[in-house]
């Protein structure tokens, strides 16, 4: 089992050298990614003047929705490992002498508590499963929020839940040559969370209580533009630097590597239905918590 410095150093690497197709994405990936958190930020319920933490903010589009629900007295702090990205999405977000959200570059791991602690809620779409040590992740959430404090967040099931999430590896891998293999196991990647028992018992190490995890099914909309769809995937995945490295003739090999595979999801003429497979985990923090 590779040691948890490894991995957070892996990551650390990962999302730095990822951060450019997410930011190249950003606008797309808000919109066709919307369905990935909904269901918890429907269920977090964010309120006028509450200070709420979204966990993993990437280039800052959930934080700005829940910076607008808890408006005009209320905060909303984005925090991200990857520096590149929370500088997009400051540069997308923050409006010079006016309240919004605040955007913040750190390890949720490694830290005592997250800048603008404590809060009331912590949101979280699709990264709690990336953590090399979930343990310590969760435990920085728990200090940071005050004691009653909610968490909401989304995470992926299984792959069979998820059939279109490998299509950019392997469509693309022909054409960009050897690419990072998915992570398998408990080692952080899109289904390290799979196990809902596992999951259960890393909330309580941390110190929540109250947890509930739920199965929910989404879908996510794409129009029906191959060159754009498939650009999307792969600049958001583990083949994005292998892609923006190449020239334009083997990129649109690659786009089209993932098209084939992605042909069974596509209606001619209406877009693209890509299903998602979520867990919907919500917990607490008691009301007299010793922090």
């Amino acid at each position: 089992m590779t040691d948890t410095a490894t991995l957070r150093a892996r990551n650390a690497e990962f999302w730095a050298r990822t951060a450019p197709g997410w930011a190249h994405q950003a606008d797309r990936h808000d919109e066709i990614g919307r369905p990935l958190g909904a269901v918890a930020l429907e269920r977090l319920q964010p309120q006028p003047g509450e200070r709420v933490l979204d966990v993993g903010c990437g280039c800052g589009g959930t934080t700005a929705q829940i910076a607008r629900a808890v408006a005009p007295s209320g905060h909303a702090v984005g925090l991200d490992l990857a520096e590149a990205m929370v500088a997009t999405a400051r540069n997308r977000f923050t409006v010079p002498g006016a309240a919004g959200p605040r955007f913040v570059t750190g390890d949720v791991e490694t830290l005592d508590a997250v800048p603008g602690a404590p809060f009331d809620a912590v949101y979280s779409r699709m990264t709690l499963m990336l953590l090399a040590d979930p343990v310590a992740g969760l435990t920085t959430i728990r200090r940071s929020l005050r004691a009653g404090g909610r968490l909401a967040a989304t995470v992926f099931r299984d792959g069979r839940a998820n059939p279109w999430l490998p299509t950019a590896l392997l469509g693309a891998a022909a054409h960009l040559g050897p690419l990072p293999p998915l992570p398998i196991g408990d080692d952080p990647g899109p289904f390290a969370f799979a196990d809902a028992a596992r999951t259960t018992r890393l909330l309580a190490a941390a110190g929540f209580t109250d947890i509930d995890i739920q199965p929910h099914d989404v879908t996510l909309d794409a129009p029906d533009d191959p060159e754009a769809v498939t650009e999307w995937l792969i600049e958001i995945s583990p083949a994005g630097n292998a892609y923006r490295d190449v020239e334009p003739p083997t990129q649109k090999q690659a786009r089209d590597g993932v098209a084939r595979l992605l042909e069974r999801f596509r209606t001619a003429g209406a877009g693209y239905r890509l299903p998602a497979g979520l867990w919907l985990i919500t917990a607490h923090l008691d009301r007299i918590s010793t922090r």
